[in-house]
Formats: structure tokens, sequence, C-alpha cells
């Protein structure tokens, strides 16, 4: 056999390699909060909303989704690295089907969280329902593509879950009821048992490939900072330690779980000190501003207050590590999508 045969025959295996192991994920299946809302608070009577300009400048032809950011969001980024489509729909917008959804669906509801108090908040959809929507799915899945074709996209597609900052900073630490109830110690705990009990379920349901989604530095947010005066603006590292505490137990929960459920492979995914660097250094990733967001002032604006007309919104959100006072900007959501891929989510790929 000659060197140019031997070669093609590597470069033919490589391929079939390849395309087999990308069959292994036929669809990116996601539930969370406004991290990876797509539009379903569009059709939820709630001011948690961001279907109105200048949200999504950036997007595809400008359009505002009812993503909380000027363009793509981490999932839409994560959905293309597995040579998926550029987007992840939301489960609710009306100008999807379920041929599109069979390969990518988000559930998330912006301002919701593990805790059902969370979601009663803004009156958005909570973390239960967006279960119901996904047996609702799974029941059209089956209706569309068979049975067969469907329980293997439900067995095979990449689950990714991203929720729990809207616990503690909307939640916990500004309304009074679960402070009363709980110390902060004890309210992770409280919340930890949800989540367990979320992917127990989404794994009786016949998810085997999920991504748990750690929380972000909260205390670097825009908000929180313009609230920390008496620091000069500075993080308030309070909710910083909680949140990587709280990653902590996140991550022993996923170790737990692995040994526990048949066939599961749980895997962790931390924002945290990805998003901690490009905040503390982000000259390092080419951002000129990282203590406010580009709309508006930057400081206390996002949903409503995220005005179109207000003559401070910057002209390029590139430079911006976030987008409004709580979310990220695009550029800034498809750095942290690339490492989570790279450090967790390649066990997938």
């Amino acid at each position: 056999m000659g060197s140019y045969t031997i070669v093609m025959l590597c470069i033919l295996f490589f391929i079939l390699t390849v395309t087999k192991i990308r069959a292994k994920v036929p669809a990116i299946i996601v539930f969370g909060d406004s991290s990876v809302d797509a539009g379903n608070n569009n059709q939820v009577p709630t001011i948690a909303r961001s279907n109105f300009e200048p949200y999504g400048r950036d997007f595809s032809g400008g359009k505002p989704t009812g993503r909380f950011c000027n363009g793509r969001i981490p999932t839409d980024f994560i959905s293309e690295a597995f040579g998926l489509r550029p987007i992840v729909p939301a489960y609710l917008d009306p100008t999807y089907g379920i041929l599109d959804f069979a390969v990518g669906v988000t559930f998330a509801s912006a301002g919701t969280g593990y805790d059902n108090a969370t979601s009663d908040v803004l009156g958005v959809i909570p973390l239960w329902k967006e279960v119901n929507y996904y047996i609702d799915y799974q029941d059209k899945l089956k209706a569309s593509l068979g049975e067969k074709k469907a329980l293997e996209t439900i067995g095979e597609a990449l689950y990714v879950i991203s929720i729990g900052t809207n616990d503690f900073l909307e939640n916990y630490y500004t309304l009074p009821q679960r402070r009363r109830q709980y110390t902060v110690d004890v309210y992770q705990e409280f919340l930890i048992g949800i989540a367990r009990n979320f992917i127990i379920e989404l794994h009786n349901l016949g998810a085997r490939k999920i991504s748990l989604g750690g929380l972000p530095p909260m205390g670097c947010m825009p908000l929180q900072r313009a609230q920390n005066q008496e620091n000069g603006n500075d993080c308030m590292e309070i909710y910083n330690i909680v949140a990587m505490s709280f990653n902590e137990k996140l991550n022993n929960l996923t170790m737990e779980l692995n040994k526990d459920l048949h066939g599961l492979k749980l895997v962790f995914s931390n924002p945290y000190f990805i998003l901690l660097d490009i905040i503390k250094k982000p000259s390092l990733y080419g951002f000129d501003v990282s203590r406010r967001g580009c709309c508006g002032t930057g400081t206390f604006e996002m949903g409503s207050a995220c005005d179109e007309l207000s003559p401070f919104t910057c002209k390029d959100a590139n430079k911006y590590v976030f987008w409004d006072a709580f979310h990220p900007s695009e550029r800034t959501n498809k750095i942290i999508a690339d490492y989570v891929v790279k450090t967790s989510l390649h066990k997938f790929l």
C-alpha cells in the first residue's frame, strides 16, 4: 500500500470519526434565567423583557429578540461550537416550530431561579414550569420525528443549565422573607436540594449529558458596583464569596450525582474565574471598560431602563465587558462560551 493511499485512508477515518462524534450531540436543550433566555419572556406578562431596542442591535438583522444582550448569548455560541445552528431559539417563540427545536431549544426565563419565590418576584416562568414545557416538547418531538428518533435525540442531546444568580441578588439579598427563614449558608443548601431534584428529574426524563452552570462573580456586576459607593464602587466581595461557596457546592453535587445516577455524564461549567479575569484585566481581552455597561450610563440600567433614546449608550459594545448593568456583552459571552467548551463541554465533543 502506497504512502498516498495510507494518508487518504487516515483522512477518511478522521472524517468518519468526527462525523460520528458530532452525531452524539444532535441538539442543545437549555434551562435557566436571563443568561440563556432567547425570548421566552416575550410571551409572559412581566417587565423582565428585552424585546426592544437597543437590545439585539448587533444580532443578525439588528433584531431585539428577547436576549438580554446586544447580540448572541452563550448558548448560541455553544450550539455553533458543537456544529449545530448559530442560535438556540426560545420554546415560546411563535416564529419557530418543533423541527427548529429538534436541534436546539431554550426553556429559560429571565428573572427566574431555583427557588420558586425568585420567579414570583417578577412574575416569570418558574423552573418547575420550564420542566413542564420540556415534557410538552418531548411529546411534540415524538409526534414529529417518531418515537425512536425522538428518544435518540433526548438521550444524546446536551443539556445546559444556567441559573442561580437571581436567587441571591433578586431574592435573598433584596427581599426579607428568605433572610428571615435562612442564613445564607442554609439558603445555599436549600437551593442545592432543588438543583439535585431538578437534575434527577431530567435524568428520569431521559437526559444523560448535562452541563450544570456555576454563578458568575456577581459582586462585580455594574449594578452591584454602583451600589457600593462607600468602597469606591469596587466589587462587592460578600456576593463574590457567596458565589464561590455556591459553586463549590454545585461542583460537589456534580460528583455526587455522577456516582448515583446510572449513565449520567454531568459536568460543572464554571464561568466565575474567566469572567472575573476579564473584569479585572479588561485590556488583556481587548476591552476598554469593565466597571459599567454599554447601555445608558451603564450603572443601573437593564431591561426597560435600557433606553434606546439614552444619549449615554456607547457606540461600540465590543469595547465593553457588560452590555447593561447586569448582563455581559456579546463579545464577553463568546469568550465565556469558548472557555466552558474547552474546559468542561469538550467531554461531549
